[in-house]
């Protein structure tokens, strides 16, 4: 199994191709649309690169794998999905952060909560086929309450779950948010796989101004995480995690992408006048 990793510098979000090197079946995971908060404009240079790469290779994409709804990105899976004919999945929990959502943005009545957006839901521990490639559905909830990870032969895709020792795991304050629930996806799930296991992160922030890094495993994670060991006590990690989370402002982007992605990374239907328009809240936190 090959793993080729995507990394978008605005957003410091991992995109990777993952595919079977005797077959070339593949699978995008977390993919990015380029977005201009500025011009408030949408482009497509993050998944041109993909594009361009999966057709260099010759890789036939079965499916696009969404940890969760973003809320620091716009998700690019919609652009792929139309060149390459993938369908994109994401956990099933999705349905709960639909409805959280579609309250707080105001989304209109038609819009559904059922996860019907997205072309395939899964369940925690399902397998999901793509060709030559197994991915198994690990429910990882505690960033969102819908996160799932995705293990892939001897690799797991962490998303926003857990990022690299050095810099430690996702914040949990959004909606459906939970330390406690955190800790038991890191603890009780991905610290049980094996400590060969290859960690592929959904973010690098790069502290302290090191290079970029987004593959470690998990006997590494459980001995060098700094926010979270193998042998952490869990009401240390939440009174620490919830703290921090008190400190931090909200993603730069979380309403843009959020509207978004909970759509299956569909913007907006064109207006009258032919122009989309996302929607900015004012004080909705207050």
């Amino acid at each position: 199994m090959q793993i080729k990793a995507f990394f978008d510098p605005a957003t410091s979000t991992l995109t990777y191709v993952t595919w079977d090197e005797a077959s070339g079946d593949a699978v995008i995971i977390d993919p990015v649309m380029d977005y201009d908060p500025v011009a408030a404009r949408v482009s497509s240079e993050s998944a041109d690169a993909v594009t361009d790469f999966v057709k260099s290779e010759g890789l036939s994409v079965h499916w696009i794998l969404e940890t969760h709804a973003h809320a620091d990105h716009i998700s690019g899976s919609q652009i792929l999905k139309d060149r390459l004919g993938a369908g994109v999945v994401i956990g099933s929990r999705i349905t709960e952060v639909q409805a959280v959502f579609k309250e707080a943005l105001n989304l209109g009545e038609g819009f559904a909560t059922d996860g019907s957006q997205f072309d395939r839901l899964l369940a925690d521990g399902e397998t999901l086929e793509a060709g030559t490639l197994r991915i198994e559905a690990i429910n990882t909830p505690g960033h969102t309450p819908a996160c799932v990870s995705y293990k892939i032969g001897d690799a797991v895709f962490a998303g926003d779950t857990m990022f690299m020792p050095d810099f430690g795991t996702g914040r949990c304050d959004f909606p459906g948010g939970s330390a406690e629930t955190l800790y038991d996806s890191v603890v009780n799930k991905l610290y049980k796989l094996p400590d060969s296991t290859r960690v592929f992160v959904g973010h690098d922030y790069q502290p302290g101004g090191r290079g970029l890094e987004y593959e470690t495993t998990i006997g590494a994670a459980k001995a060098e995480n700094i926010q979270l060991r193998g042998d952490t006590d869990r009401e240390q990690f939440v009174t620490w995690r919830s703290q921090r989370d008190a400190t931090l402002k909200l993603p730069r982007l979380i309403f843009q992408s959020i509207q978004v992605n909970v759509n299956a990374g569909r913007l907006p239907e064109p207006e009258s006048n032919g122009k989309r328009y996302l929607k900015l809240p004012l004080n909705l936190f207050d």
